[in-house]
């Protein structure tokens, strides 16, 4: 994603992409190494494309973020976004951390429950919730709903009625902050889709303790995705604080403060958010309030620990360009074709990372000019077969994934301990037609 301070500087090298990677290492004879594990008998044992996630990362930065909050003196919880990665192995890797879930639709609820995170630690967020979805949030018993509308407040209301429940909500207040990431991100400006505007939340807060079926236990905020600076946070929860304080002194209740997510990462050069840096900011906007605390995060936890590996179809010269075609596309990886999100990319080999540079176009088979993952990427000359590992694509990644072009869906692999594990099987060819229906009228008709 653009650096939004200004245009970037030249790209990092390889041992700079790796110097602030710890999950990752090039060894001379191994080649690019994920924990103990080399990334290509991965993909010799399940060929490519392959998603690869570390667990030791996951663990790890669950817990430094666990850690800052409780060190800066915060009773919050962490509910992990589920939308970043949604596999059941990752959402039970962070079950069993302690973490709850953030879902933001039935589907998401229904993967954080099987993998085992208990309805008491799910918020159901998203701005479209359906009737039937608010039906199953109700009587699977979730902590909370976050609530985006009066219109939806009151249609929740209904359902909650008819099913003989009580709705716990908050209200997602949109405190019409700029988020300084990419527009297409940004989710707490006032023209953006999401939230209730601020000046009307005390009023639909009061309106909401009287309607029948709910019951309002908090307020929530989510200003957006890949966010590098503290001060767009610092405007949000200061906005939240007073807003907390305006129903307090109201005599309404309210129990807790869904501070949503958006932490940011470094892909490129940018500075990475530091758990302790985030926790003083939380503390000094809303420590005041004695108020127990949600956060959100997904990128932040999932993005660093993943890769996708592909390998290297043909290089093909075409006007004085280098086109470094990978047998992954847009279909794998949507982030650079609808962002121009930046990703870090390195050779498997040893040898190959050792190679003379040139610029290249990265690019993959996908019939779309825009399925690119790279321009002018400095990299060494890679022969058909040769293996790379496109960087910090954790979050955002497998989640996005189509089968575009009839391409099936790459296989998924954790590392753990030195050991690598299955965690989704590559698409068969016969997947890309399963649930389909040929109508009886055109069957006759190929067989006449």
């Amino acid at each position: 994603m653009p650096n939004p301070s200004g245009p970037p500087g030249p790209d990092p090298s390889f041992a700079e992409l790796l110097a602030v990677r710890p999950v990752l290492s090039l060894h001379a004879q191994d080649g690019l190494v994920m924990e103990d594990v080399p990334l290509a008998a991965i993909a010799d044992a399940v060929g490519t494309p392959v998603w690869v996630y570390s667990a030791a990362t996951i663990r790890r930065r669950y817990a430094e973020l666990r850690a800052a909050l409780a060190e800066a003196g915060l009773a919050a919880v962490i509910h992990y976004a589920v939308k970043a990665n949604d596999r059941l192995a990752v959402l039970r890797l962070l079950a069993a951390e302690g973490a709850g879930a953030d879902v933001v639709s039935g589907g998401e609820l229904a993967r954080a429950l099987e993998a085992g995170i208990p309805p008491s630690r799910i918020v159901f967020s998203g701005v479209g919730k359906t009737p039937a979805e608010m039906k199953m949030a109700l009587d699977q018993g979730v902590a909370q709903i976050n609530v985006e509308s009066a219109e939806e407040l009151r249609i929740l209301s209904a359902v909650a009625e008819e099913a003989g429940r009580k709705a716990r909500i908050a209200l997602r207040v949109n405190p019409d902050v700029d988020a300084k990431t990419h527009p297409k991100i940004t989710t707490g400006l006032a023209e953006n889709k999401f939230g209730i505007p601020f000046s009307e939340a005390a009023s639909l807060y009061a309106e909401a303790a009287r309607l029948p079926g709910l019951l309002p236990v908090g307020l929530a905020v989510h200003i957006g995705s890949q966010i590098t600076s503290l001060a767009p946070f610092r405007f949000a929860f200061a906005r939240l604080c007073e807003l907390a304080q305006d129903l307090l002194a109201r005599g309404l209740p309210l129990e807790r403060l869904d501070c949503g997510g958006g932490l940011g990462i470094s892909y490129r050069d940018e500075p990475a958010l530091l758990p302790a840096a985030y926790a003083g900011v939380l503390k000094a906007t809303l420590g005041g309030l004695g108020l127990p605390l949600i956060v959100e995060p997904g990128r932040w936890l999932v993005g660093p620990a993943g890769v996708l590996v592909a390998s290297v179809v043909v290089e093909k010269a075409s006007n004085a360009h280098r086109f470094v075609i990978l047998d992954a596309g847009m279909n794998d990886l949507l982030r650079p074709a609808l962002y121009g999100a930046w990703h870090g990319i390195l050779p498997l080999s040893a040898a190959d990372a050792a190679g003379s540079l040139s610029p290249a176009e990265v690019v993959g088979p996908v019939c779309e000019t825009g399925d690119t993952f790279a321009k002018g990427r400095l990299l060494p000359r890679l022969a058909p077969g040769a293996r790379v590992a496109i960087l910090d694509a954790g979050a955002y990644g497998s989640v996005m994934s189509s089968f575009y072009n009839a391409r099936p869906l790459a296989a998924e692999v954790m590392v753990a301990g030195g050991c690598w594990h299955v965690i989704r099987e590559r698409a068969s060819l016969s997947s890309l037609w399963a649930g389909e229906r040929v109508p009886a009228f055109l069957q006759k008709a190929a067989t006449s």
